[in-house]
């Protein structure tokens, strides 16, 4: 595992490449490699995408990415797919949308697919994007499946999360209240040529008038016409007005506090057999045993 951490510290395309399908399969030898790497991350501005399907999304992403090649900054995309019902893997239509940047080694995509998981990420999101930063990528882009309302996971990863939404998709705010609102650092109307857009602005700043943030910080929201790069700049001006305000850092230390009780609870989850689990669960049901006694004798155990 050192020598492929030296080789992925090295800029090896095919090291990186391999480390990802490595996380992504949930080899044991995952772990070992991460934790090598771990002291060379926390340098990447890590940016979450989010919002409906429909909304334009990698569209957005691959107009971004162009942005941050042209100032010279290397890019890393995770485009979290729909799951395939017949393999098991990503239906792959984010890097179908981003053939642009085929031959630019400044650019890593890697879709990955949700495998069933609930909250618009995959469950190995959070490693493959330490090791995209500890590869030296400037800058990574994490695109969600499409939020609902329980998809709202991006904000224990993402230093600045962007929502993006478009008009006429049917009652937006409505979908906002379920906590997309607390996450957004930063709202965009995409596709805001078409009828309804100055509706939608005029409704998140209602909202946002009435909305609390503990940080102060009020989301500014952007219009963007993704398809034909418009918005672009202003979009990544909002991003690093969030970041120069020291907001991003302040969300790290809440991220990190998020992902290592995730962190906990997987590693607790793996120690107690999934049988065990049914076992106890129909002893329950049964009120043979009751579940406090249960949970006490599991965390004497591990």
């Amino acid at each position: 595992m050192s020598e492929l951490s030296q080789k992925i510290l090295a800029g090896n395309l095919r090291a990186l490449a391999q480390a990802a399908t490595c996380i992504e399969n949930r080899q044991p030898e995952a772990e070992d490699l991460l934790r090598e790497l771990f002291q060379h991350t926390g340098r990447a501005l890590i940016l979450g995408i989010t919002g409906p399907p429909g909304a334009g999304k990698s569209t957005l992403v691959d107009r971004l990415a162009h942005l941050i090649r042209a100032e010279g900054h290397t890019a890393g995309v995770i485009a979290v797919d729909p799951t395939s019902p017949f393999s098991g893997g990503a239906i792959l239509g984010d890097r179908i949308r981003m053939l642009s940047h085929y031959e630019d080694a400044g650019v890593f995509i890697r879709s990955m697919a949700t495998r069933g998981r609930l909250g618009g990420l995959a469950p190995a999101t959070m490693d493959l994007a330490l090791l995209l930063d500890a590869a030296g990528r400037d800058v990574i882009f994490v695109e969600t499946v499409g939020v609902g309302q329980g998809e709202v996971e991006i904000a224990r990863l993402a230093d600045v999360t962007v929502v993006v939404l478009v008009p006429g998709m049917g009652d937006d705010v409505q979908t906002l209240k379920a906590g997309i609102m607390e996450i957004a650092s930063v709202f965009v109307i995409n596709k805001s040529d078409l009828p309804g857009a100055d509706k939608l602005d005029d409704e998140l700043k209602a909202m946002l008038s009435l909305a609390h943030k503990s940080n102060g910080w009020t989301p500014p929201i952007v219009r963007t016409v993704a398809s034909e790069g418009r918005g672009i700049g202003e979009v990544m001006s909002a991003v690093r007005s969030y970041r120069q305000n020291g907001l991003a850092g302040n969300r790290k230390i809440e991220s990190w506090g998020l992902r290592l009780r995730e962190m906990l609870r997987e590693k607790m989850l793996e120690r107690i057999p999934g049988a065990e689990i049914e076992a106890a669960a129909e002893a329950v049901a049964a009120r043979q045993r009751d579940p406090y006694s249960i949970v006490h004798d599991w965390i004497k155990r591990v």
